[in-house]
């Protein structure tokens, strides 16, 4: 039986954090840089467990305003740093909570970013490894965080998308474009099928991308969140796909 994780951005200040995660199989905490507090993370992690959910890092650019969606300069050592200090923030809460963490998940314009500058995906990964070289790396399939990942040592899940359509190279449409978020849940389901099925996904341009996928994102912020990640994990297991962490 093929398998396959469902993952969810959490933690990040929307209202329906209990309800995704009865739906998920991981869940990608934001770690007060972009959103949440050290509070906001100790629940996120106690419904986690209460869930049997895996505990994700979800480390973003410092950037509240924007939701950490703007673009930013830093240097390799800054990104390095900012990493490494909201990692290890999240460590803390689930040290306390006697939880463990499974996987880091960049947030917005930083996963966005690695997704294509090499220099830049390689200070992620080497910001993991640092911390523990056990953690899983999640990344846009077939982006620079991917292969810089396995570079350096990582395991490493291609991450696609539910609610996000595709450019001709592969990455995500910008949230400014028409048409870069999914809303109908039809559309979704389709292109998980082809995803998981296929191994392609089709651009806003009609041509078909090869894709690989390990991890699916539901993302938690949108008016039908919950719908839509319940319909997803529906889909999923009708076709005999379980639903199981990377």
């Amino acid at each position: 039986m093929r398998a396959i994780d469902l993952n969810c951005d959490m933690g990040e200040g929307c209202a329906n954090d209990a309800e995704l995660m009865t739906f998920v199989s991981s869940a990608n905490i934001a770690c007060g840089s972009h959103a949440g507090d050290i509070d906001t993370m100790k629940r996120t992690v106690e419904l986690a467990l209460a869930n049997g959910v895996a505990i994700g890092a979800h480390p973003g650019y410092p950037d509240r305003e924007g939701f950490g969606r703007q673009p930013m300069s830093l240097s390799p050592k800054e990104v390095f740093e900012i990493v490494q200090e909201q990692i290890a923030t999240l460590i803390g809460v689930c040290d306390e909570l006697g939880a463990a963490l499974h996987h880091v998940k960049p947030h917005g314009a930083l996963y966005n970013q690695a997704a294509k500058d090499r220099e830049l995906a390689a200070s992620i990964a080497e910001a993991v490894r640092g911390i523990d070289a056990a953690l899983v790396l999640y990344g846009l399939s077939g982006s620079a965080l991917i292969y810089e990942g396995k570079a350096a040592g990582l395991m490493t899940a291609s991450e696609v998308f539910a609610d996000r359509t595709y450019s001709s190279d592969g990455t995500l449409t910008p949230r400014s474009e028409p048409g870069a978020l999914i809303t109908e849940l039809e559309q979704s389901i389709l292109q998980i099928f082809q995803m998981i099925e296929l191994g392609t996904v089709a651009s806003t341009s009609g041509e078909n991308i090869a894709i690989e996928s390990a991890t699916i994102c539901v993302h938690g912020d949108g008016p039908n969140a919950v719908m839509f990640a319940s319909s997803v994990r529906s889909a999923l297991t009708t076709k005999g796909i379980r639903i199981q962490t990377v």
